[in-house]
């Protein structure tokens, strides 16, 4: 009994959540954000994955990088996703921090062996076309180069859609519970066959 108890612990893993309010619940009841709509997948589809979340909102990738080794060492997950980086982009930090930050986490987690995904993130046009496009694309390149998975962009079908001010709160910045659906879509099946 023993024997197969411990088995199925070593089978069971823990996926570690690094994100900001996106990922952090911000303005929503408890249990109806992206993350809590994950656990309860993993859940229904039996899959023995603990989610940890530790994600805090206005946090930025250099915070995300400072908290990552405790983390890591705190929960030893087979699974990391960073989702970080907006917040970055609304202080106008420059660009090549944000992706050296963003490699470092990657390197980090993969370094202790854990598999890793990158969540994509845009910003209002009002920051200029250059910026926002090469914004855009410091994620692919980071994911590119760490060999990590990635979801292009994890407010695809919120933020870039007609309707897009139906799915936002009254700040116009954090996705309502009825956006985080369509935000799990996103990353599922990027997430999926990481778990395996």
């Amino acid at each position: 009994m023993l024997a197969s108890a411990h088995a199925l612990g070593a089978r069971a893993g823990k996926l570690l959540v690094v994100g900001d309010s996106l990922s952090a619940e911000y303005g929503l009841p408890r249990g109806s954000g992206w993350v809590a709509l994950l656990e309860a997948r993993l859940a229904r589809e039996g899959l023995a994955t603990t989610v940890v979340n530790a994600s805090i909102s206005g946090d930025t990738t250099a915070g995300g990088r400072a908290r990552l080794p405790a983390l890591l060492a705190q929960h030893r997950p087979q699974v990391v996703v960073i989702e970080l980086g907006g917040n970055d982009a609304l202080r106008g930090l420059p660009l090549d921090t944000t992706a050296a930050n963003l490699s470092a986490m990657a390197r980090a987690a993969k370094a202790t062996g854990a598999r890793v995904l990158i969540t994509g993130m845009a910003v209002p046009p009002n920051y200029g076309r250059k910026y926002g496009e090469e914004f855009i694309a410091l994620f692919a390149k980071v994911a590119r180069a760490e060999g990590a998975a990635l979801v292009p962009f994890l407010l695809a079908g919120v933020a870039d859609v007609p309707d897009a001010e139906a799915w936002f709160q009254p700040d116009r910045i954090h996705p309502k519970a009825e956006a985080h659906p369509r935000m799990l879509a996103n990353v599922w099946p990027v997430l999926r066959p990481l778990l395996n």
